[in-house]
């Protein structure tokens, strides 16, 4: 029996922490042969070039697609993704994939459900039928009707995409593949993390990480301003992960580099294990990344949550929910530092989004699946 050949496609360190566990079983399997083809933030010398971080992990990037144009507003934005698609089509018609596996909700993601659509190559979707605030919401949902196989993170999500008019036996439950990690424990330790950066994790720091909420672009500047006015009132390290390339980053890192105060420590990428041992180690995160409502459970990690850019998302007791107002950000940190909360969080917090075993769900459900029209030809509930 022929291995069955998967394409990924991955433009950001956030999908890549969905794939990467994947990607892991099947290097230990036969019945499965997968490329991988790297976009977006992952080329960007400036945003880190985390293409090196993926082929440090011991993978061969079988496809490069430049596609980010410089500006970083909403016209670049629109007419970055128009490469994407254009550049896709040849991709996928080298490649020649059974499935083509998309995860989560970011514009080249939607990218690859359309091209795989229109080519008739059968899509899966990591991370489907979730909830989000802000234009990666949207995104998701549009994936979900460009997608034939559905993996949702929990049951909430499932619920939606059947509301949604999907067919029921497309969906399915499996948990979040990046938790995985976090079970099996593949995070830096502290020692190693001393040596590789220099700086003392055994005090108590704050873990920063806000992106640009791009329906929100006009107020980036004043968002991150807002923001780092708060940080100044702790008197503890932060550790900083400069944002991603949306609308408005631009203005997100001016913002850092204008308010740097005190021991501030920024890196435009970091390792995922790194930024899990990280994690793992700090006090408190702040920001609006879905890592502190994903993976910072695990942890028992509490994480301020900022603004609309996580609206309405399934998430555990960890999470506390600010808006971009200076004293509500002041007041949701020192809730989050507090003996109180940390003391809760240890015997009321579980992750929400899977046991660890996501990844072999998967794998099974694509190598079960036979591809038939029933599959490429979908049908709408209502």
């Amino acid at each position: 029996m022929k291995p069955l050949k998967l394409l990924f496609i991955t433009g950001s360190r956030g999908e890549w922490g969905y794939i990467r566990p994947i990607l892991r079983l099947c290097d230990r399997s036969p019945q499965f042969k997968y490329s991988i083809c790297a976009t977006n933030m992952h080329l960007l010398p400036s945003f880190g070039l985390s293409v090196e971080d993926i082929e440090a992990d011991g993978f061969k990037v079988d496809y490069r697609i430049y596609m980010s144009l410089d500006g970083y507003n909403h016209t670049t934005q629109v007419k970055s993704l128009g490469i994407c698609l254009c550049s896709l089509a040849d991709v996928i018609a080298n490649s020649r994939p059974d499935w083509i596996v998309l995860a989560g909700d970011r514009g080249e993601q939607l990218m690859g459900a359309l091209a795989g659509a229109f080519c008739y190559i059968p899509v899966a979707h990591i991370q489907a039928g979730e909830l989000s605030g802000n234009i990666d919401g949207m995104t998701r949902h549009a994936i979900g009707k460009f997608a034939h196989l559905h993996f949702a993170s929990n049951e909430d999500a499932a619920e939606r995409l059947v509301r949604l008019g999907e067919e029921p036996f497309r969906v399915h439950n499996v948990g979040a593949p990046q938790v995985d990690e976090l079970a099996q424990g593949l995070y830096t330790p502290k020692a190693a993390l001393e040596q590789a950066h220099g700086i003392d994790f055994g005090r108590p720091f704050l873990l920063v990480v806000q992106h640009p909420v791009t329906e929100e672009f006009e107020q980036a500047a004043e968002q991150i301003d807002v923001t780092m006015r708060a940080l100044r009132q702790f008197d503890l390290p932060k550790i900083v992960i400069l944002p991603n390339n949306d609308a408005g980053s631009l203005m997100i890192r001016e913002g850092i580099d204008r308010h740097r105060h005190g021991e501030f420590h920024a890196f435009a990428n970091l390792r995922r294990e790194d930024y899990l041992g990280i994690m793992r180690l700090a006090a408190g995160m702040i920001g609006n990344s879905s890592s502190g409502l994903l993976e910072a459970p695990s942890f028992k990690l509490p994480a301020v949550n900022l603004g609309r850019r996580q609206h309405r998302r399934l998430q555990g007791p960890n999470v506390i929910n600010v808006p971009f107002e200076e004293p509500a950000i002041v007041a949701g940190l020192r809730r989050a530092l507090s003996p109180e909360f940390r003391a809760e969080l240890q015997h009321n917090c579980h992750n929400p989004y899977g046991d660890g075993r996501s990844s072999e769900r998967i794998l099974n459900l694509l190598r079960e699946t036979e591809v038939t029209e029933k599959i490429l030809v979908k049908n709408l509930t209502y």
